[in-house]
């Protein structure tokens, strides 16, 4: 029992993660946005609602990086002396970029469900698109997300004791997943319809297994992607709502920084997915 308790003790002190990684994968996510931005503000021939929304994730991946970058300076600035702030404008500060925080996250997520619809709609609607998904509809969609992400932020950090906060970003989460999960899956199955049509014409089984393979494989990067970086933080908002002194979810609450650093490596791995 003292083995046992020892491994659970030692397992309940988390990961010591440094600053320096928070500060790289910070200005990594913050080059590859940019330069995702960048390349769709100045091509012309990318000027379309798909590429839009991705500028978008883009942007909120951006502010991801940015406000844990900025968390990560003014803490190491404090913590050597170089900055003396007051406690009340430490504590507005902390507000300030938990709200960047929270938004950037949701606006990420939202993005995430706007794309798979956008491509579901070209997949599946593909005579109709350019009617369904209008500039127009395209813009408002954006002012949309970005609106409701801000005010839901806003509301997170003010009454981000309340459960009933914590279970409504736990059901967004899962809304998203299941949206992804179910848009990703039919087209995929379509994708491996139309490719045993074509291969049976040719009489090519081999072109059907060599496809249907990439098919997979992109899905699982996807949508696995996805549930690695995210799932962990969400299911940590779960426990805080389920089991708050529990001493299993006491010792899971204290790899948090690690689910910091896997929503930040999305932010890395979206643009080279997208």
């Amino acid at each position: 029992s003292n083995a046992t308790a020892g491994v659970g003790g030692a397992w309940c002190q988390g990961l010591d993660i440094p600053n320096e990684l928070f500060l790289t994968l910070g200005l990594v996510s913050l080059v590859e946005n940019l330069l995702v931005v960048a390349a769709i503000l100045k091509n012309r021939n990318l000027h379309s609602p798909m590429y839009y929304f991705i500028c978008c994730l883009a942007v909120s991946d951006m502010l991801v990086s940015v406000s844990n970058l900025a968390e990560t300076l003014f803490m190491l600035l404090m913590e050597h002396g170089v900055l003396v702030i007051r406690a009340s404008i430490v504590r507005y500060m902390d507000n300030v970029i938990d709200m960047l925080i929270c938004s950037s996250v949701v606006s990420s997520l939202s993005f995430l469900g706007v794309i798979a619809v956008d491509r579901y709609i070209t997949i599946f609607y593909a005579l109709r698109y350019h009617s369904i998904m209008t500039l127009q509809r395209a813009v408002v969609t954006m002012a949309s997300v970005w609106l409701a992400s801000t005010i839901s932020s806003t509301v997170f950090i003010t009454y981000y004791r309340n459960n009933a906060i914590l279970l409504c970003l736990i059901g967004f989460f899962l809304f998203m997943l299941v949206l992804m999960l179910v848009l990703y899956i039919h087209m995929f199955a379509l994708a491996r319809h139309h490719v045993r049509s074509i291969s049976s014409q040719q009489k090519q089984p081999t072109i059907y297994r060599t496809s249907s393979l990439k098919g997979a494989v992109t899905l699982t990067i996807l949508l696995g992607v996805f549930f690695i970086c995210w799932g962990p933080f969400f299911f940590h908002l779960i426990l805080i709502v389920t089991c708050p002194t529990n001493p299993f979810c006491t010792c899971f609450f204290s790899y948090f920084n690690l689910f910091l650093i896997l929503i930040i490596c999305n932010s890395v791995v979206d643009p080279l997915i997208y």
